[in-house]
């Protein structure tokens, strides 16, 4: 299943920044980054909650906030992009 996750995370103080970068970091270990802070995670349900549960921890509710969009495994039909950033296939061929 597809899920975009967005958030906004205030950084306001040295507390936030850390804990902007370890939301960062904790999708880039789950999805692929596609805006600065969204990313697109192809994952199956029980990876996916273990996901929004490792978010949950990080962030601070009242100044920060956490989005997930659950596209579902017909995803492609539900995404258009357009602009400079060359879209990719999470399912197609990994070149390493």
């Amino acid at each position: 299943m597809m899920v975009l996750v967005s958030y906004d995370v205030s950084t306001i103080d040295a507390k936030g920044k850390t804990r902007l970068r370890k939301v960062a970091k904790e999708c880039v270990n789950y999805g692929q980054r596609v805006q600065n802070s969204v990313f697109e995670i192809d994952a199956d349900y029980a990876t996916v909650l273990k996901v929004k549960d490792k978010l949950l921890k990080l962030i601070d509710p009242k100044q920060d906030s956490l989005r997930f969009y659950y596209l579902g495994n017909n995803w492609e039909r539900r995404i258009e992009h357009f602009g400079a950033k060359e879209t990719y296939n999470p399912e197609g061929v990994l070149i390493i």
